[in-house]
């Protein structure tokens, strides 16, 4: 009989998204006449650009022609592809080069598959609450987790504590679930903490494109010894609307040289590319030549054109929550709206109320960490008529919650 990864006991019975899935079926089953609105899980609503379509059209084409047909391509993806997420760093100001670029079907496969990297005994930093991948992935190899609180005293953007240790510390800002960002200056104490420790932070930059505040970072390479201490991850599912398309990419530097217990010198970055060589055949060229237009001038355009759709509906429920004098979170620069549940409701608690009240379908906060039992999540993924009426709802319900 094979010996088990019991450290899988350590998890919950399921993914939080594959609960809340359960709930919604069984309701639907039971009032098939209800229109359920559905702002929880972070899948967007609207159609690829008409760019990216052709582009993708066009990698389809080259497939029926003996000439221009792909078979394998590059593990750390087309060059195409990289040059372009190089330019787009440089118009923020960031330096990088495109062998420091691996794409990816996704920012979720990577933060997961980053941690083959290192070994189980590193001391893992993750704030509460947190996206539940960066925890569970951890949990699977038993490492040491950290959590370090996140909650409305530090508006859910937690500093370090100079008297704790951590080897891999996550960052997600824009922060999934709660929408809050960091500005350069909080970024700055987290770079020099890891200098100081000799840690790497692990930076989930899935929502920089929701960014609007000219002021805030997308990248942590903008802040100074970045590069000697940070992988940073991003997706194209929220920028471009690749959530089913799946594309994305991480970037590690050069820079990260640590010394093995031997003495020998190991770099982050040619243990990545080993990784991926080894373990990963590749994102579809087809795939990659969508993700090339969304860099275009044209592309950015209409993606731009979409972010603003959502962020529309993150005002609409922002405001609807202002007027209701419900204390929120995010809802600019971010895709995510967190908010306390009304009267101290606990999460799931208010989960069921809405959903069975109002057919309103979020995320319950305790989902995300011990610090979400009394907050909610809303997402602005919707059609702008579904979260008008959803906020409608909401109000019409609000008094009798």
């Amino acid at each position: 009989m094979p010996k088990l990864n019991e450290n899988y006991l350590n998890l919950q019975d399921s993914y939080l998204f594959s609960k809340i899935n359960q709930k919604v079926t069984a309701y639907s089953k039971e009032h098939p006449d209800q229109k359920i609105i559905r702002l929880g899980i972070g899948d967007v609503t609207l159609p690829l650009g008409t760019h990216i379509i052709d582009e993708l059209h066009s990698g389809v084409d080259a497939l029926a022609s003996t000439t221009a047909f792909k078979g394998y391509g590059p593990e750390q993806g087309y060059e195409f592809l990289r040059n372009s997420i190089v330019t787009y760093y440089s118009e923020h100001g960031v330096n990088i080069t495109a062998d420091e670029v691996f794409i990816s079907d996704g920012a979720k496969s990577d933060t997961g598959n980053i941690t083959d990297l290192f070994d189980k005994d590193n001391i893992v930093l993750i704030p509460d609450p947190v996206y539940p991948v960066y925890v569970d992935t951890n949990l699977m190899n038993n490492r040491k987790i950290i959590y370090i609180d996140a909650n409305a005293e530090n508006n859910f953007l937690p500093l370090p504590d100079s008297k704790v240790h951590a080897d891999i510390i996550y960052i997600c800002s824009p922060n999934n679930p709660t929408g809050a960002v960091y500005n350069h200056e909080q970024l700055q104490k987290w770079v020099d903490y890891a200098l100081k420790n000799q840690a790497v932070i692990l930076f989930d930059a899935a929502y920089e494109s929701f960014i609007t505040d000219p002021t805030l970072p997308r990248s942590i390479f903008e802040i100074t010894g970045a590069r000697k201490c940070a992988i940073e991850f991003c997706s194209l599912s929220k920028t471009a609307g690749f959530t089913g398309t799946r594309c994305g990419y991480t970037i590690v530097p050069k820079d990260l040289v640590f010394t093995a217990s031997n003495g020998t010198s190991m770099s982050l970055h040619t243990m990545w590319n080993r990784r991926q060589t080894t373990k990963f055949n590749g994102v579809s060229y087809i795939v990659q030549k969508g993700a090339a237009a969304v860099f275009s001038p044209e592309g950015m355009a209409q993606c731009k054109e979409n972010l603003a759709y959502y962020q529309e509906n993150a005002r609409i429920i922002s405001s609807t929550l202002s007027q209701l004098g419900i204390r929120s979170f995010g809802g600019v620069n971010s895709p995510y709206i967190w908010f306390e549940c009304p009267n101290g409701k606990e999460s799931w608690d208010f989960f069921d109320y809405l959903l069975h009240n109002a057919q309103i379908v979020g995320t319950p906060g305790a989902g995300f960490g011990k610090n979400g039992k009394n907050f909610f999540r809303l997402t602005s993924f919707n059609s702008h008529e579904n979260t008008l009426e959803a906020m409608t709802r909401f109000k019409k319900i609000f008094s009798s919650i």
